[in-house]
C-alpha cells in the first residue's frame, strides 16, 4: 500500500497538525524540536545539526534508519547525515554520499512537498526502480518534505527493516511536522549566521581601516623623523649609535609590513566565497596620498591604461614597490616635487617614481630597492634607479603582461 499525504490540513505557520497524536508522543515531539533549534541557532554552521535531526527522527518514528537527503545548488538530492537504529540492520554500504534519481520518491517529495509513505520499498511500483542497492534491506518508508514551503532544504526519510509494521498516518504527519520545524530552525539560523558574517565583516573593515589610516601613518612618520634627525647629527654620532639607529628605522620598516599584512588579511573577502581581487587603481591612489600627507605636498598621479585585468600577483608586487619607492623618496630625497606614471600597455606594466631632491644617499641601506628589483623579477620584468645629487631620483619598474 501506498500514500500520498496531501497536507488537508495545516497550521498558519504551515506545520502540519497533527490531530491524533497522545500526550506523551507530543511531548517527546516538542522535546526533539526545541533541542534542534537550539542546537541550529548555537551553531556555527547550522549543517552540522543535521546528524541530531535524523537521529530524533528515527526515534520518533521508531524507525530503524533515518536519512537527510539536502538539495545542492544542481537541485540534484545527495544524503547528508544517517542514523541507524541499536536493532537495525546495517545498511549493505553507507548511504551518506549517495546522490538520488531524480525519479526517486524522495526527489519527488523534496520538489513538491507532499509526504509520501509505502509499505515495502522493494514491492511498491513507485519506490522499487530507484531503491539504492545499500537500502534494499529496508521494507516499510515514509519521507516528508525538509525545509518551509518558501525554502524547500530537501526530505526527511525513516525506514524499517523488512517484515516489520508499516509507518501509520500519525507517524507520517509526526516527521512532516518535525521535518517542518527542523528546516525552518535551520534557515532561521542559516540567516542568523549571515548576519553575524556580515557585522564582523563590517568589524573588520573598520579594524582595517583604522590600522591603515592611523598606525601605519603614524610609524611611517616615525621613521621619517628618525632618518631626518640621522642626517642632522649623523657626524656626531659613534658607530654604534648610528648602527643601533638604523636598526630602529629597520624594525619601524618590518612593522610597517606586518601591519599592512594584517590589513590585507582583515579586509579579505569570505573563503567561502570567490576572492574578489583589490582595485589596483585606487590602492595605488591610496599609497600616493599617505606620501603625500608626509611630504606636505601630494605627489603628481598619472594613471593610464586599463589595470582592471592586472593580474593579483602582478598588481600585488607593484603596490609593493611605488610604496617602496615612495618610502625612500619620503625619507631620504627632500623633494619638492614628485611625479608618479603608472601605465599599462599592450605588452606590459610600467611604474615610474622621480623627484627633483637629493638622490638616494650613498650610506643608507639598500634593502628596500633590493626588494623592489626582486618583485620586478619574479614578475619576469625588471627595475632600473637612476640617482643623482644635482637631479633627483628615477625609479623605474616595468614588467611584462600577457595582451588582452
Amino acid at each position: 500500500m501506498r500514500l500520498l499525504l496531501h497536507r488537508a490540513h495545516e497550521a498558519p505557520n504551515g506545520y502540519n497538525v497533527v490531530g491524533a497524536m497522545d500526550s506523551t508522543l507530543a511531548r517527546r515531539m516538542l522535546a526533539a524540536s526545541t533541542e534542534i533549534t537550539k542546537a541550529a541557532l548555537a551553531e556555527e554552521d547550522p549543517g552540522a545539526v543535521l546528524p541530531l535531526v535524523v537521529r530524533r527522527a528515527a526515534a520518533l518514528a521508531e524507525a530503524d534508519l533515518g536519512l537527510v537527503m539536502v538539495r545542492d545548488e544542481q537541485d540534484n538530492l545527495t544524503v547528508e547525515a544517517s542514523h541507524v537504529g541499536p536493532h537495525a540492520p546495517e545498511p549493505l554500504t553507507d548511504p551518506v554520499g549517495s546522490v538520488l534519481s531524480p525519479h526517486s520518491a524522495a526527489s519527488q517529495v523534496a520538489h513538491g512537498g507532499v509526504p509520501v509513505v509505502v509499505d515495502d520499498l522493494i514491492d511498491d511500483p513507485m519506490t522499487a526502480p530507484y531503491v539504492p542497492w545499500a537500502l534494499r534491506v529496508y521494507g516499510p518508508f515514509a519521507v516528508a518534505p525538509f525545509g518551509t514551503h518558501e525554502r524547500r532544504l530537501g526530505a526527511l526519510a525513516v525506514y524499517r527493516r523488512r517484515g516489520a509494521d508499516p509507518f501509520t498516518r500519525v507517524t507520517v504527519d509526526l516527521l512532516t511536522s518535525l521535518a517542518a520545524q527542523a528546516g525552518l530552525a535551520l534557515v532561521l539560523a542559516e540567516g542568523s549566521t549571515a548576519r553575524q558574517r556580515v557585522a564582523v565583516y563590517q568589524e573588520r573593515e573598520r579594524i582595517a581601516r583604522d590600522l591603515h589610516d592611523v598606525i601605519v601613518q603614524r610609524l611611517y612618520a616615525a621613521g621619517v623623523q628618525l632618518n631626518v634627525l640621522d642626517r642632522r647629527i649623523a657626524a656626531d654620532l659613534d658607530p654604534a649609535d648610528a648602527k643601533r639607529l638604523t636598526e630602529i628605522t629597520d624594525q619601524i620598516d618590518q612593522t610597517i609590513a606586518e601591519v599592512r599584512a594584517t590589513v590585507r588579511t582583515l579586509t579579505s573577502s569570505d573563503p567561502e566565497q570567490p576572492t574578489r581581487p583589490p582595485d589596483l587603481a585606487e590602492s595605488l591612489r591610496g599609497e600616493v596620498r599617505i606620501a603625500g600627507e608626509l611630504l606636505g605636498e601630494p605627489p603628481e598621479l598619472e594613471l593610464s591604461g586599463n589595470l582592471d585585468d592586472v593580474p593579483v600577483t602582478v598588481a600585488d608586487h607593484a603596490r609593493a614597490a611605488l610604496r617602496e619607492a615612495l618610502s625612500n623618496v619620503v625619507r631620504h630625497s627632500g623633494a619638492r616635487n614628485v611625479l608618479v606614471r603608472v601605465r599599462r600597455t599592450y605588452e606590459g606594466m610600467l611604474l615610474q617614481v622621480t623627484d627633483d631632491g637629493c638622490g638616494i644617499p650613498r650610506d643608507v641601506t639598500k634593502r628596500g630597492l633590493r626588494n623592489m628589483a626582486e618583485r620586478a623579477t619574479a614578475a619576469g620584468g625588471s627595475c632600473t634607479i637612476d640617482s643623482s645629487p644635482d637631479s633627483g631620483s628615477t625609479v623605474t619598474w616595468q614588467v611584462p603582461l600577457a595582451a588582452t
